[in-house]
């Protein structure tokens, strides 16, 4: 998988707040060596600003992501969400010979689109179910949403779905 969708990732993380390396590690699923590689990339490119501030406990690092790096993710997400539809599209005509080869397209974007909510994770699946494949094929494991549950691989199994229950938290 190429670089530059795992660079939009990590962009699109601090644009939504995420300013602290080790959070942005954990939520990207990114190797420590691999994201200080790309955040030094996203510096030099001016989307991030790197700025350390004196706390109770020494010094804290705190990632921003500039102007310029904002736009960029919100220019990538309308892309994301215009390949989307194309697939979108395509699945609902029913020609899998197509919908395969506009995933194969895709491929490289697939994981960019799920992080950035982009997808319907349900029709996703289904596309998968329609050409005979598990999602797995084109998405690595990790970058499958939890909330997918192990049964949601391309089979149209809900295994590990959430009941649509309610959970009350009344405070005390």
């Amino acid at each position: 998988m190429d670089e530059e969708p795992k660079d939009i990732i990590v962009l699109g993380a601090i644009k939504n707040g995420i300013r602290k390396f080790d959070k942005i590690q954990k939520m990207t699923n990114i190797e420590p060596e691999e994201l200080n590689s790309i955040l030094e990339k996203l510096e030099e490119r001016g989307f991030i600003k790197v700025e350390e501030k004196k706390g109770w406990l020494g010094k804290k690092i705190e990632i921003n992501a500039t102007e310029e790096g904002s736009r960029e993710v919100d220019e990538r997400v309308h892309e994301l969400q215009a390949k989307w539809n194309q697939m979108s599209q395509i699945y609902k005509t029913g020609d899998k010979e197509k919908l395969k080869q506009k995933l194969d397209e895709n491929k490289s974007f697939l994981p960019m689109m799920m992080f950035f909510g982009v997808m319907d994770i349900m029709m996703f699946s289904m596309m998968f179910s329609m050409i005979g494949m598990a999602m797995t094929d084109y998405v690595p494991a990790e970058s499958i949403p939890e909330s997918m549950g192990e049964g949601m691989d391309g089979t149209g199994s809900d295994a590990g779905m959430d009941d649509g229950g309610f959970d009350i938290d009344i405070g005390f």
